[in-house]
């Protein structure tokens, strides 16, 4: 075994930061600032906690279900296997895939393991249609498939636990936010997206109902970590009463196992 090393699996978050179809920016101010105080001092006005890497809790989705902090720290942490699965527009990632996928990594997908997904889909982490809009998504073979093997969570580097079009960006809930996705599904496949995903959230339900953790916005360096076994956590915020928390997600991996390929992730926007 060679040295343990750290690599970041998560985005940063902050003003500026990429948001959800819904979602309210931060609002951050400076109290103290070093020209008159000389010191630095922040305060959050506005803070979305579905935001950037994030684990969804329970109590989410699921009426009288664990708040963030009922759940114990146990499913935050443990062996985790990062599966390579590239998707994009509209896709769906299947039962299949994901045997395809965890043949390749050492030991498979055990029972109380983590899975991550990575698509692809976080490199292009922003306030754009590919990562929104059209993003690709887990499908209900694919939830059932986690929930019968008992894995502890899964995470995806995508917007959310499902598929956009299962989302209220289309026509589910308080939806549509998005309206002009359910036009252009119609027009590329020829009939309503509501005939192929009828459900609101069914991933969201399915996995957290089942005591299956799920994490949304991996990113970072994930790319390093593919098609490898580690471990892994992503420790939530204490926030009483919480149905979910922002969440810094972390492979502690073999140095040698490391895609060295792959440059670091480097950040080009401001948020902060």
């Amino acid at each position: 075994m060679g040295k343990q090393v750290l690599v970041d699996l998560s985005h940063p978050f902050g003003r500026g930061n990429p948001l959800w179809p819904s979602n309210g920016d931060f609002h951050i101010d400076r109290v103290q600032h070093m020209p008159m105080h000389y010191r630095l001092l922040q305060t959050f006005n506005d803070f979305h906690m579905h935001n950037s890497t994030h684990a969804d809790s329970p109590s989410h989705v699921i009426p009288e279900s664990p708040y963030t902090h009922e759940l114990p720290l146990e499913n935050y942490y443990g062996e985790a296997v990062c599966l390579d699965i590239p998707k994009s527009h509209w896709q769906l990632i299947t039962p299949e895939e994901i045997e395809a996928a965890a043949e390749k990594v050492e030991g498979g997908i055990k029972e109380g393991d983590w899975v991550l997904l990575c698509t692809g889909m976080h490199k292009r982490w922003g306030e754009n249609d590919d990562y929104f809009a059209y993003s690709p998504g887990l499908s209900i073979e694919g939830a059932q498939w986690f929930i019968d093997h008992k894995v502890k969570g899964v995470g995806f580097d995508m917007q959310a636990l499902d598929h956009i079009l299962y989302t209220y960006a289309a026509d589910h809930g308080p939806g549509p936010y998005v309206p002009r996705i359910i036009e252009e599904y119609r027009k590329e496949f020829g009939h309503d997206p509501s005939e192929d995903f009828p459900e609101w959230e069914p991933v969201h339900t399915m996995l957290l109902g089942n005591n299956v953790m799920g994490i949304e916005n991996l990113g970072g360096d994930i790319e390093k970590v593919k098609g490898q076994r580690f471990m892994f956590c992503a420790f939530p915020l204490r926030w009483y009463m919480g149905d979910g928390t922002i969440v810094r997600a972390v492979a502690f991996i073999d140095e040698d196992k490391i895609n060295k390929d792959v440059p670091d992730r480097v950040y080009k926007y401001g948020v902060y």
